[in-house]
């Protein structure tokens, strides 16, 4: 049978393992990318390897988290990574420049390639016709240092797309149907792979709009074929030498097919509190709206804005709506200034926001108690925008700009039958002036540290036992951002004691001290969950912090992919309820134990955790490949990588 171009991309790059669903597979990296909220500690963790130069094609160290710069913490970083990138032979993006995976579509990206990226967005470049995969920091470190990323071969599901958007309609409304199809949860170890007719309808930056929001389905990627289309856009970008056809065979296998008739797809959004609560925009019109924030990775290509120009143009916000628009990047806002694009969308009352992830993570921008928001953002969690009662809604540009100028939620197919036509440019503004190449550095310059950046902390290789307390119980849809919030608290990224404070803040504020005592008493943490447990971003503080106050075991239903890696690369041992009705068979404060927990998982034997004060027997799940049980074993990757240097 033929091949999909998942694998036909996997299969170039296999260093180990067969490619056959469900095995752990090593792969080559082509290129790597971090940003500042995870490259930090990436960056520390690649010099605490003992790695002296990055090896891989390509490495790139984004600012576009925190730059807002309250204090001296972001300041600080940003120095230490443009120090960390010179000395190591990575290309810094200063901050300003962009939104890291807006960029590396524009500049970087190339089909066939793969990309490892330290944020769980990464799969925007799919839409390029990259495999490219979200993991933590760590993961990215090493394959920045030439080591080879590990996956479980994947189920590849097909999206098959037939016909062509109807007015008004966005790609945005085609990923939210992907997600009322196939929700937040259960689909761990798969790939969405689009295909058919109605991809030719789509240009690059709507793919890259549909491949980024995949993530929040807990797919491993999302991927494109390399086309004409693809073939445009690069050639635009002046990257034209890079292009290469990417297609599946005829005759491809796929695990599921999905089919979506473009033509019958209506304006869609993502209400309160998650990306896969979906409405129709039909079913929510009329709803006040207080806040409008356009842009962010998903939704602020050089389309999107001209998009929201066009239909700005003339018209003034409503009094009651705050509007505020980011630009993906410094070549978006140029050609926009260039068009008069930008000056229609100053003109209808818009605060221009710097090109960042700003309003997306919460570290600007939060609306006011209780208020309504509508984001072209990927994520509505609750509290995720730093204000905790705030509605946030995930719209289209369309869907956002109409309803700034009515004050309530607006179909945009009221506006006329026609929609706004927005071509691909024959050739994007280029400037490059924000990126510092490698190759421009004279010499290896010494590393700059800020004293609020620490050493990683390490933890010790897995005991023979397990002996501690139940710290916490937490239910379904666990969020990174509910065990590590973001926000305003990313400044302390660098300095994991202090960061490690705010652990479960937003869900039980006492967490932190009650695990900091239990360690202090020499006793082992466990965190109870249910399913779903740490979807979301890619934030490997959301293991390496709780590691750091003696979790040493996270016991749940079901553990999003991204979040098990880290917590196995942090020496937490990641267990499943063997039946899901066990979960109801430990409360938080039990006592609980494994007597031979380093022997069971080096062989790989049955594991049983004893609650103690209940006096029941509860078998969990470990079903972990050789590296992973070595790598839990030394505690942690840190430890693992360099025992094998």
């Amino acid at each position: 049978m033929g091949k999909n171009i998942t694998y036909k991309i996997l299969e170039a790059h296999l260093v180990s393992g067969t490619l056959e669903a469900g095995n752990e597979i090593g792969i080559r990296i082509d290129q790597t990318l971090t940003q500042d909220a995870t490259g930090t500690m990436a960056f520390l963790q690649f010099e605490a390897m003992g790695l002296d130069r990055v090896k891989n094609e390509l490495a790139v160290s984004y600012i576009d988290h925190n730059t807002v710069q309250i204090g001296f913490e972001n300041a600080d970083d940003h120095r230490y990574l443009q120090s960390a990138a010179a000395r190591f032979g990575a290309v810094f993006s200063k901050p300003g420049n962009g939104i890291c995976h807006q960029l590396h579509v524009e500049r970087f990206g190339i089909p066939c390639k793969t990309l490892l990226g330290s944020d769980s967005h990464t799969p925007t470049d799919g839409g390029i016709g990259a495999l490219a995969m979200g993991a933590g920091g760590i993961d990215v470190a090493v394959a920045m240092g030439g080591g080879p990323f590990y996956l479980t071969a994947p189920k590849v599901i097909k999206i098959h797309l037939e016909g062509a958007l109807p007015p008004w309609v966005a790609a945005k409304d085609v990923i939210l149907k992907v997600l009322e199809r196939y929700s937040t949860k259960g689909n761990v170890s798969c790939i969405f792979e689009y295909g058919g007719p109605g991809v030719a309808s789509l240009d690059v930056p709507e793919r890259a709009t549909i491949t980024n929001m995949g993530a929040e389905c807990g797919v491993t990627t999302s991927l494109f074929p390399s086309d004409e289309r693809t073939k445009q856009f690069m050639e635009a970008q002046d990257r034209g030498g890079d292009w290469v056809e990417l297609k599946a065979d005829d005759d491809a296998e796929y695990d599921d097919i999905f089919t979506i008739d473009l033509a019958t797809l209506e304006p869609l959004t993502a209400a309160p509190h998650s990306p896969g609560n979906i409405k129709r925009i039909v079913d929510v019109a009329g709803l006040k709206v207080n806040q409008v924030l356009i842009g962010s990775c998903t939704n602020s290509s050089l389309r999107d804005l001209k998009t929201v120009a066009a239909i700005l143009r003339g018209k003034t916000t409503h009094p009651s709506v705050t509007l505020g628009v980011a630009h993906g990047s410094r070549q978006v806002m140029r050609m926009l200034a260039k068009d008069g694009d930008l000056a229609d969308i100053i003109g209808a009352g818009a605060r221009l926001l710097e090109n960042a992830c700003g309003f997306c993570i919460g570290n600007s921008m939060s609306p006011g108690s209780g208020e309504v928001s509508l984001r072209t953002s990927n994520r509505n969690f609750e509290g995720r925008s730093g204000t905790r009662d705030a509605q946030v809604y995930l719209v289209s540009p369309e869907v956002a700009a109409a309803s700034a100028l009515a004050g309530e939620v607006v179909d945009p197919r009221t506006l006329g039958e026609s929609a706004i036509e927005i071509p691909t440019p024959d050739r994007y503004d280029i400037e490059d002036s924000m990126f510092v190449f490698p190759e421009s550095v004279t010499d290896a310059p010494d590393i700059e540290r800020g004293p609020n950046i620490g050493a990683p902390p390490i933890a010790d290789p897995l005991g023979e036992t397990l002996g501690g307390v139940a710290v916490i119980k937490v239910g379904d849809n666990i969020t990174t951002d509910h065990i590590m919030p973001a926000g305003a608290r990313l400044k302390y990224r660098s300095n994991v004691p202090t960061y490690s404070t705010f652990v479960f803040e937003m869900t039980d504020p006492d967490f932190a001290t009650r695990a900091a005592a239990t360690r202090d008493q020499g006793l082992h943490n466990v965190i109870v969950a249910g399913q779903s447990y740490g979807q979301g971003s890619s934030r490997e503080h959301a293991a390496l912090c709780p590691m750091y106050l003696g979790v040493k075991a996270v016991i749940a239903q079901s553990i999003e992919r991204i979040h098990e890696a880290n917590l196995i690369n942090f020496g937490i041992v990641p267990m499943l309820f063997s039946d899901a009705a066990d979960y109801d068979k430990v409360a938080q404060g039990d006592a609980l134990s494994v007597p031979n927990l380093r022997e069971a998982i080096a062989v790989g034997s049955p594991v049983v955790v004893r609650n103690e004060t209940q006096g029941v027997a509860i078998p969990v799940q470990t079903d972990f490949t050789d590296r992973q049980r070595h790598i839990l074993l030394a505690g942690g990757l840190l430890n693992y990588t360099k025992e094998q240097s």
